[in-house]
């Protein structure tokens, strides 16, 4: 019988050993730029940013799945610059409040809007894409209707997006949000509320929504300065007297 040559493999540390003969090999697992990126993620404290420069549509896509809807994060993409946040508890106080004193106001006053959350806007053709904190549908709330999934190659982007810019950094996001058609932009720096229309390309300040005229900057600023002294219950109640103070 024949001497059978014996074969071990060590995948640890990729030794391989042919009889009494060892080779060495270097591995040749590599990760993807996605994976990568993800692992810093989980490194990442609440209140952080991370940018990187060169990032492919296939790779931000992948970043995507690999993070689902998580809770906590909020991704943008412009062509090729990819921007990851991670939120501070402050942050999303700051945006459940806005969505709440909007969704007051679409009751008291019947209006129809429709709150769609961070939802992922991105379009490839554009190479661009944003999760704002917010969104609602207002003029478009029924070309929407109740989808639970918008679809922005061919449904409208949303009508206002919510941006609160606690890092004053969301600026450089306008060229996206305005690239993906959203009219109106509303960011709060943690000290003011500035609306912002789209007119020609670009976003200039408005003193007031255009989708909901009974809000301005400096109103919805007032009652989100409250936080400091008053919980969210009270500055809903607060709200909520001074709509019917209004005509």
């Amino acid at each position: 019988m024949g001497r059978r040559d014996s074969v071990t493999l060590n995948l640890s540390s990729l030794t391989v050993r042919i009889n009494n003969s060892e080779i060495m090999l270097m591995s040749t697992q590599t990760i993807s730029q996605a994976e990568s990126i993800v692992e810093m993620i989980d490194r990442m404290p609440n209140d952080g940013i991370l940018i990187e420069h060169g990032v492919s549509w296939c790779d931000y896509e992948e970043l995507l799945k690999a993070v689902g809807e998580a809770r906590g994060l909020r991704i943008s993409y412009d062509e090729g610059t990819l921007q990851v946040m991670t939120l501070s508890s402050r942050h999303e106080r700051y945006t459940w409040l806005i969505g709440q004193l909007v969704g007051v106001l679409s009751t008291r006053r019947r209006i129809r809007v429709l709150y769609y959350g961070s939802s992922t806007m991105k379009k490839q053709r554009k190479q661009k894409g944003v999760e704002p904190d917010a969104c609602f549908y207002v003029q478009n709330a029924q070309l929407v209707g109740t989808k639970d999934e918008i679809d922005f190659s061919v449904d409208p982007p949303p009508d206002i997006a919510v941006e609160i810019d606690l890092h004053r950094d969301s600026v450089s996001k306008f060229p996206v949000y305005a690239a993906l058609g959203v009219p109106e932009i509303w960011r709060y720096d943690g000290d003011s509320m500035t609306i912002y229309d789209l007119r020609e390309g670009q976003y200039l300040e408005s003193d007031a929504s255009t989708s909901l005229p009974l809000l301005t900057g400096s109103v919805l600023t007032g009652f989100l300065a409250r936080t400091a002294n008053e919980d969210q219950y009270d500055i809903l109640l607060a709200f909520e007297e001074w709509l019917k103070a209004q005509k």
